[in-house]
C-alpha cells in the first residue's frame, strides 16, 4: 500500500493543487478531524510520536513483567523511574514536603550573593533561574566545548507577552495561575506575591533581545573570560553559582555570552530590585519546577495555565503518558536501545544510506548549476558537502547511566537525580575532547536535526516511518517525505546562519563578498515573501519572515533537492505522475491541525512557518509549476522572476 493511499480520504479534490497544494492534500481532513482532547495539535508528526510513546510503554511493561535477576541495571532503572511516577499513593502522602528544602533555602537568602549560590544549586537539580545555559562546541573552535549563557528568567513564552496588548488576557491569567500556585504553596500573601513575580518578570523581559535577533550567529558569539563576565554582570556572584552548579575553575574560564546587553540589564535589576522580591520570584520558580512531580492539585494548576491557556489543550495527558515522558527525559538512550531492537529493521537503515547518498549528489549537482555563485565559493561549498556526516537510526554506542541512582518510590528525588546526572555529564565536557558520536535526539524521537558545530545531519528511527519513510513505499513518496527532510537538514548547512560555518564546524567566512551579497538578496526576498503570508485560521496575523527564514530556506532547498534526488534515483526517467507524488507526499507530511492558542504562540516564537506555508513553498519551484502545469491566475502562481531559488 502506498503512503498516499493513507492520505486520500483526507484530500479535498475540489481544491486544485495549482491553487493550494496544502488544501488539496489535507482540506477534508482539516475540516473533519478532531484534535484529541489531550493534544494541542494533531497530524502525522504527533501520530507517530503517540505510536512511539505506546511502544515505549510496552517496553516498560515488558521489563516490569520480567524476572528482576534477568534485567540489566539500566532496565531496572527504567522500571523504577516509571514506578515512581505512577506511585500516586506515595506522592499524595508526601504532599508538598519534597519542596521544603528548596523553599526554606529561598526564605533564608540574605542578599544577591546568596541568590547566585542558590541558583547554582537549583539549576543543578533541574530548576530554571535568571538565564539559560548549555554546553556546546565553540562556534569558532569546534574542537573544544564552551559554556554558553543566554537570556532567560521569564514565565511566559517570549518577551513580547509582557508588552504586547494582544497578550493582555494571557498576562491576567498568568497572574491568576501564580496566585493559585502560591496558595497551594501556603504563601501568606498569594495575591501580592503573584503581582511581584509579574513585575520582576517584566523587568527581566525589558532586557531581552527580540527573538529574530537571537538567531544571528555572529551577534550572539561573544567570547569572554570569567573576569570579563564579572565586569559585564558584577551584581551576580559567578563563582558561587559555578561552585554550587557542580563546576570548577575551568567551567567559566571562558564563556560564550549570547546576549551581553541582557546580562548588563540583569546586573542593574539585581542591584535595584529588593532581595525580598527576588525571594518571592524564586519561590514561584521552585513551585513551578516541582509542580509536575507533586500532588494532583499542583499538576492541574500547572497544566491549566501552560496547557489550557497557552496551548488550548483541554485535557491533561494520561498519567502513564506523562510517566513515559519522564522516563525518556531521565534515561532516554537506555529506552532507545530497547526501542530500536524492536522497531527499526536493518533494511530501513540500508535504504536511508542510499537516500542520503542521492541527496548529497543532488546538492552537488545543484551547486554546480548555480548561476549566482562563483567557482571559488562553489569549491568551498563542495568541501563542506563532502564533510557532512549522516547519523541514521540510533547512536553507535549508547549512553552510560551507571552513575545515575534512582528509587522506585521517590519521584522528586529521581527528578533531581536525573537532572544532576545530566548537569554533571554536560559540565564534564569542558576540557575534554569533543565527542562527535554524541546524539542530540533520542532514537525514538519523531524529528531530525542539523548541527553546524559538527556538520552532521541526524535522522532518528522514530521519524523513519510513514508518511516520511517506508521501505515498501513508492520511491517518489519517500523522496517527497524523508528525502525532502534530508534535503531540509542538509539545507540548514547552507541557510542564512548555517552557511557561515565551514565543513569543520567553525564560524569561518568561506564566501566571496559578491556571493554572500547575492545570497543575502535572495534571503531577503524570501523574508519579504513570508512577511506577506496570513495564516488561514488567524486572519489579520502575519508570519515573521525574519524569524522563520532559516527554516524556510531549509524547506525550499529540501524539497528542490529531494525532487532532484528522486530524478537521480530514476536515472532521469521519472514520469510526471511519479513526480507529482513527490510534491503530494511533501504536503501530506505537513498535514497538521493546531488549536488556535498554540497557533498564536507558535506564530510568535516558532522559527518554523505554519504547516500550510511549509507545504506551499512549492510556489517557488519551477519543477512544481512544470509538473502541475500552473498558469497565471492560479493560487500558487508566481511569475518566474519572483520565484526564490537559492540551492
Amino acid at each position: 500500500m502506498s503512503t498516499l493511499d493513507d492520505a486520500r480520504e483526507g484530500m479535498d479534490l475540489d481544491t486544485r493543487p495549482q491553487d493550494d497544494l496544502f488544501g488539496h492534500v489535507n482540506g477534508r481532513w482539516l475540516a473533519e478531524e478532531e484534535i484529541p482532547s489531550d493534544r494541542s495539535s494533531w497530524g502525522p508528526f504527533i501520530q507517530l510520536a503517540d505510536a512511539a510513546e505506546q511502544h515505549v510503554k510496552d517496553i516498560i511493561e515488558e521489563l516490569a513483567a520480567a524476572d528482576a535477576d534477568s534485567l540489566s541495571e539500566d532496565a531496572r532503572k527504567i522500571g523504577d523511574l516509571f514506578s515512581s511516577f505512577m506511585d500516586t499513593e506515595t506522592i499524595d502522602a508526601r504532599g508538598s514536603r519534597p519542596l521544603k528544602p528548596l523553599v526554606d533555602a529561598v526564605a533564608g537568602l540574605r542578599d544577591v550573593r546568596d541568590l547566585a549560590a542558590f541558583l547554582g544549586e537549583f539549576e543543578r537539580v533541574g530548576g530554571y533561574g535568571l538565564f539559560g545555559s548549555y554546553v556546546d562546541t565553540d562556534a569558532k573552535n569546534s574542537d573544544r566545548y564552551l559554556f554558553n549563557l543566554l537570556q532567560g528568567g521569564l514565565g511566559l513564552p517570549d518577551e513580547s507577552y509582557y508588552r504586547d496588548e494582544k497578550f493582555g488576557e494571557i498576562r491576567e491569567k498568568y497572574v491568576s495561575y501564580l496566585e493559585r500556585m502560591f496558595t497551594l504553596g501556603e504563601h501568606p500573601d498569594p495575591t501580592g506575591a503573584a503581582a511581584t513575580v509579574l513585575a520582576v518578570d517584566t523587568r527581566l523581559a525589558a532586557g531581552h533581545w527580540e527573538r529574530a535577533d537571537t538567531r544571528d550567529v555572529q551577534k550572539t558569539y561573544n567570547l569572554m573570560t570569567m573576569a570579563e563576565l564579572d565586569d559585564l554582570c558584577p551584581a551576580f556572584d559567578w563563582h558561587a553559582y559555578t561552585r554550587n552548579l557542580g563546576g570548577n575553575e575551568e567551567t567559566l574560564a571562558e564563556v560564550c555570552v549570547r546576549q551581553p546587553s541582557y546580562f548588563e540589564h540583569l546586573s542593574k535589576a539585581l542591584e535595584e530590585v529588593p532581595v525580598e522580591d527576588w525571594q518571592t520570584w524564586l519561590h514561584s520558580r521552585v513551585l513551578r519546577s516541582g509542580a509536575p512531580y507533586l500532588t494532583d492539585d499542583f499538576v492541574e494548576a500547572n497544566f491549566d495555565f501552560y496547557g489550557r491557556t497557552l496551548s488550548g489543550t483541554p485535557e491533561l495527558r494520561a498519567r502513564w503518558k506523562r510517566a513515559v515522558t519522564f522516563v525518556e527525559g531521565a534515561i532516554g538512550e537506555a529506552v532507545g536501545e530497547q526501542y530500536v531492537s524492536r522497531h527499526f529493521p536493518p533494511r530501513s537503515k540500508e535504504l536511508m544510506d542510499e537516500l542520503v547518498a542521492h541527496l548529497l549528489e543532488a546538492y552537488r549537482r545543484s551547486i554546480a548549476d548555480l548561476d549566482w555563485m562563483t567557482e571559488a565559493t562553489k569549491e568551498r561549498a563542495y568541501e563542506k558537502l563532502d564533510t557532512f556526516r549522516p547519523k541514521i537510526g540510533y547512536p553507535e554506542s549508547f549512553r552510560d547511566y551507571s552513575a545515575l541512582t534512582v528509587s522506585p518510590d521517590d519521584l522528586m528525588g529521581n527528578a533531581a537525580a536525573a537532572a544532576a546526572f545530566e548537569t554533571d555529564r554536560q559540565l564534564a565536557k569542558i576540557g575534554a575532547p569533543v565527542d562527535r558520536d554524541e546524539w542530540f535526539m533520542l532514537p525514538q524521537t519523531v524529528n531530525a536535526y542539523y548541527n553546524p558545530g559538527t556538520n552532521e545531519i541526524c535522522f532518528p528511527a522514530g521519524i523513519l516511518q510513514k508518511p516520511f519513510f517506508d521501505p515498501d513505499a513508492e520511491p517518489a513518496e519517500n523522496y517527497g517525505g524523508i528525502g525532502a527532510v534530508i534535503g531540509h537538514e542538509i539545507g540548514h548547512g547552507f541557510d542564512d546562519q548555517g552557511s557561515q560555518y565551514d565543513g569543520a564546524g567553525n564560524l569561518n567566512n568561506w564566501w566571496t563578498e559578491a556571493d554572500r551579497e547575492a545570497f543575502e538578496v535572495k534571503s531577503k526576498t524570501l523574508i519579504e515573501q513570508y512577511n506577506g503570508f496570513e495564516p488561514r485560521s488567524l486572519p489579520g496575523e502575519r508570519v515573521n519572515g525574519a524569524l522563520t527564514v532559516g527554516e524556510n530556506i531549509g524547506d525550499l532547498g529540501g524539497l528542490t533537492i529531494g525532487h532532484k534526488a528522486f530524478l537521480i534515483s530514476e536515472d532521469g526517467s521519472a514520469s510526471v505522475e511519479d513526480r507529482e507524488k513527490v510534491f503530494l507526499n511533501w504536503a501530506y507530511c505537513w498535514r497538521t491541525k493546531r488549536r488556535k492558542e498554540q497557533e498564536q504562540q507558535y506564530l510568535t516564537i516558532d522559527p518554523h512557518s505554519p504547516p500550510e506555508f511549509r507545504a506551499n513553498i512549492v510556489r517557488n519551484l519551477d519543477e512544481f509549476h512544470e509538473v502541475f502545469g500552473t498558469a497565471e491566475g492560479d493560487g500558487l502562481w508566481l511569475d518566474p522572476d519572483q520565484r526564490v531559488r537559492i540551492w
